[in-house]
């Protein structure tokens, strides 16, 4: 693996470094406070074509390889979380799939808006009863005439109340997962209600959504992919996704370490700056080699991608390190700052409780567990 970034993939770091400093970064503390952040944040990603990372120009993409677009959100991640999950979720989970799934006439008419940030997709597997267990989904989609009618109903769906599309997974057969299939289902549908849910821990000014289905008609050609291989347009989604979700921890962790190596150099106690004790140095040197680590596995992870090479185990790895380090990381920079970082006028304590979704969605850390324990063993464990 090449650790050195072309000319393109340093720029792509650099325009994003600087679009974080200047437009997230002064905002995330209200927004946070807020609960929402500022929808015109979209079409600047739009604009500066993050939002069309990796999809062909044909479709109103940008191009750009895998590790650019990991490149783009650590640093989004750095900034704030909640604005790296607008991103991961429609590019990363839905454009995406259309873009690997869908048939031209899909591509053509839902690509060039997504990637312009003029529309959010949003993902609709996870249920208020079924949340690992993504195979026993019981949203059920039937068949009528040339048309298929929803009913169900999903939860915490990023981008939900925003979306102008949602990659909805709903049962069209048997029970377990060769009986789902997905659909790409207009907000405005009628029958189609959305809810938001409030009072998050974490990802405050991220949208998240209830969505409810009640008679939701939609035309045949609304599939995406051959029926009954929704799970399979789900799973390959999660797996480029979870790489996504590791490079928005391996922001954290910078962020953690940026923020905590700023107050130990001017926060003094005992007559001299707090960095000059030494157990504060060894917290700082810890967050310092987990980045690395959390880093290494991430870029590991897109160059396997983009050789065309089997990366779902990897993808795991990485999930699974970076956000328990993203915690972990996060709590350390809390604990340099002590008491001050109790309160959010410092940023430390929204990274502590950014971080700890991290290790819930888009698979538990238990799950990510279970996908290596069965690539190491060829035994499933679920």
């Amino acid at each position: 693996m090449n650790l050195e970034l072309s000319e393109e993939q340093a720029a792509v770091r650099e325009l994003a470094a600087d679009f974080v400093n200047r437009e997230i970064v002064p905002h995330a503390t209200a927004w946070d406070r807020a609960e929402e952040v500022d929808r015109g944040i979209v079409k600047k990603l739009g604009a500066l074509g993050f939002l069309g990372l990796t999809i062909p120009e044909q479709y109103g993409g940008s191009g750009g390889d895998h590790l650019a677009y990991v490149l783009v959100t650590e640093e989004l991640g750095r900034g704030d979380s909640s604005v790296r999950g607008l991103l991961s979720v429609s590019l990363g989970l839905v454009a995406k799939s259309i873009n690997h799934w869908g048939t031209e006439e899909q591509k053509q008419r839902w690509l060039p808006r997504l990637c312009a940030g003029e529309a959010l997709g949003c993902f609709a597997l996870t249920e208020p009863g079924t949340g690992s267990d993504a195979g026993n989904l019981t949203t059920r989609a039937v068949r009528d005439g040339d048309s298929w009618v929803i009913n169900g109903a999903k939860m915490f769906i990023t981008n939900g109340t925003w979306a102008e599309v949602a990659l909805v997974f709903a049962r069209t057969g048997e029970a377990g997962h060769q009986g789902v299939s997905a659909f790409l289902v207009p907000t405005d549908t009628p029958g189609l209600t959305r809810t938001t849910v409030h009072g998050k821990l974490g990802l405050r000014g991220q949208p998240t959504a209830e969505l409810a289905f009640a008679d939701v008609r939609v035309p045949a050609d609304a599939m995406l992919g051959p029926e009954g291989k929704g799970f399979n347009v789900a799973m390959s989604a999660l797996a480029k996704g979870r790489m996504s979700v590791a490079a928005g921890c391996v922001g954290i962790i910078a962020a953690s370490l940026d923020a905590a190596v700023a107050y130990a150099t001017q926060r003094e106690q005992f007559g001299k700056p707090i960095a000059a004790h030494q157990l504060v140095q060894e917290m700082l040197a810890d967050i310092k080699v987990e980045l690395d680590a959390a880093r290494l596995l991430v870029w590991r992870v897109a160059d396997l991608i983009e050789r065309g090479l089997p990366f779902q185990t990897e993808s795991s790895v990485a999930k699974l390190y970076a956000s328990e380090a993203a915690v972990k990381a996060a709590n350390t920079a809390l604990q340099v700052f002590g008491g001050y970082g109790f309160i959010d006028e410092y940023p430390v304590g929204k990274y502590v409780r950014d971080a700890r979704v991290m290790t819930l969605y888009e698979g538990t850390s238990q799950i990510q567990k279970l996908l290596i324990g069965r690539a190491l063993t060829g035994v499933n464990a679920f």
